[in-house]
């Protein structure tokens, strides 16, 4: 497929086109590392957060059950609020957001914690948990949407691009075509990122609680949180532009990413991935308590956690000759069949190597999923429709927790893991249902912008 850009005079067909972008190239986009860096403290609290309302309210209820409530009502408050943070980032800008967002969770999450410890009633610790939700900061949408911003060149508050000692330019549509060649690798890398804060926040949040305190976990992601997006909110240089139209063009109209068909699909896709991780967390918590070894948990997760970083690593350094549609498909299928597995293992060893190949099955479906959204998606919208992507997982999550804590204590940690396996079934069934709606439209945002790239616009 070729992937020739503006203003070259070789044909499609050359066999000298330039391969994809890789990381090296990406990692040297002026202005990068200024919100790279930041949002990667600010992200990590978010893989603490569910482990560490399980841990610390299964020590205090002696109920996997209601630890997976709680953390459901968190996940799912979360699920609910996001999309509306997204949009209002698109709106008035991640700053102003983010602010009072960091503030409002560090608080919650501190009331959370000692309404625990005060061995409070379920419902208390229920009504802790929504804005302890709900006020989790975006960040990995924020970073994905600063990516896209400042690759297509409508980065900085005057719509210029930023970076260090450069001050204020205008992107040339020349640079622009080029550098949003860089799209799919920024995905690919964002997606490395996230697992790699999930191979670290669990087997952390772990380590804090089982060593040292059961609320030690959540103390920890509360003032990660705090730190790291006061520091992300600082770096307005490449924040998108903001507006009541976004960065969408004089004529474009102002509505919800979810009125896009293919986002839906795609937030469907991104439920089943959710469920995963919760049924994965649950359940390996419960396995790690059935054999003795508790500490095991944090282990194990981090291997799922590690195979999904390796895949993402892998898949976003390669040029792929098919299209982002057919990879969610077949990545999917493959991610389905090793999730059916799980519930029949009963070996730790067994165990950790089915969780590393579902982690490298996870990998390309998050990775295409958060691609398609820049060709199907409006730029005043894109915040937006990361976060109803990063809900969506929250969500699949937060049900999960619930539904596999409730069958871990009725049944073991085997029947926990039949979760993940029921909810990529549902998943893929919607996805190769409903797959035709995952091709943007001809008149589309990257049909607009007159780019000759094709790379998000092949579907097959």
């Amino acid at each position: 497929m070729s992937r020739n850009t503006v203003g070259t005079d070789a044909p499609p067909t050359t066999r000298n086109a330039p391969r994809r972008p890789g990381y090296g190239q990406l990692l040297r986009t002026p202005g990068a590392w200024t919100f790279l860096l930041p949002g990667f403290a600010a992200r990590q609290p978010f893989a603490m957060l569910t482990i560490g309302i399980v841990l610390l309210v299964q020590h205090t209820t002696g109920s996997y059950g209601s630890a997976g409530a709680v953390a459901a009502v968190t996940g799912v408050s979360m699920a609910v609020f996001a999309p509306r943070s997204g949009r209002l980032a698109d709106r008035f800008g991640q700053r102003a957001v983010l602010i009072p967002g960091v503030l409002t969770h560090t608080a919650a999450a501190a009331v959370l914690t000692v309404l625990a410890l005060a061995d409070a009633p379920l419902w208390a610790l229920f009504v802790a948990a929504v804005p302890t939700g709900a006020s989790v900061p975006q960040i990995g949408p924020m970073v994905r949407s600063r990516w896209a911003a400042l690759l297509s060149g409508t980065s900085g508050q005057n719509g210029s691009e930023a970076g260090p000692g450069t001050g204020s330019r205008t992107v040339s549509s020349k640079n622009s075509s080029r550098t949003s060649s860089l799209l799919p690798t920024a995905a690919a890398f964002e997606s490395v990122t996230d697992e790699f804060t999930f191979v670290i926040g669990p087997v952390l949040a772990t380590a804090l609680c089982t060593g040292v305190h059961p609320a030690a976990g959540l103390i920890a992601e509360a003032a990660l949180t705090l730190v790291g997006g006061l520091l992300f909110a600082a770096q307005r240089g490449t924040q998108p532009r903001s507006g009541p139209r976004g960065t969408g063009g004089p004529g474009e109209p102002r509505t919800s990413a979810l009125s896009v068909p293919g986002v839906r699909v795609l937030a469907v896709a991104f439920l089943g991935i959710g469920s995963v991780f919760g049924g994965m967390q649950v359940s390996l918590t419960a396995f790690a308590e059935e054999i003795g070894a508790p500490g095991v948990n944090g282990v194990l997760y981090g291997i799922f956690a590690a195979g999904n970083m390796l895949a993402g690593i892998v898949y976003g350094a390669r040029a792929w000759k098919t299209g982002p549609r057919r990879r969610l498909l077949f990545g999917y299928m493959g991610l389905t069949l090793v999730a059916s597995t799980l519930w029949a293992v009963n070996s730790a060893p067994l165990l950790a190597g089915l969780g590393l190949l579902v982690g490298l099955c996870i990998a390309p479906a998050l990775i295409t999923g958060y691609t398609l959204v820049e060709p199907l998606v409006a730029a005043s919208a894109r915040t937006e429709a990361f976060t109803w992507l990063t809900g969506a997982v929250a969500l699949g999550q937060a049900a999960a927790v619930t539904v596999a804590g409730q069958l871990a204590d009725a049944h073991g940690a085997s029947a926990g893991f039949v979760v993940p396996l029921v909810g990529t079934v549902l998943a893929l069934t919607t996805l190769v249902a409903l797959r035709s709606r995952l091709t943007p439209k001809a008149s589309g945002p990257v049909a607009a912008r007159g780019m000759s790239h094709r790379v998000p616009v092949a579907v097959d």
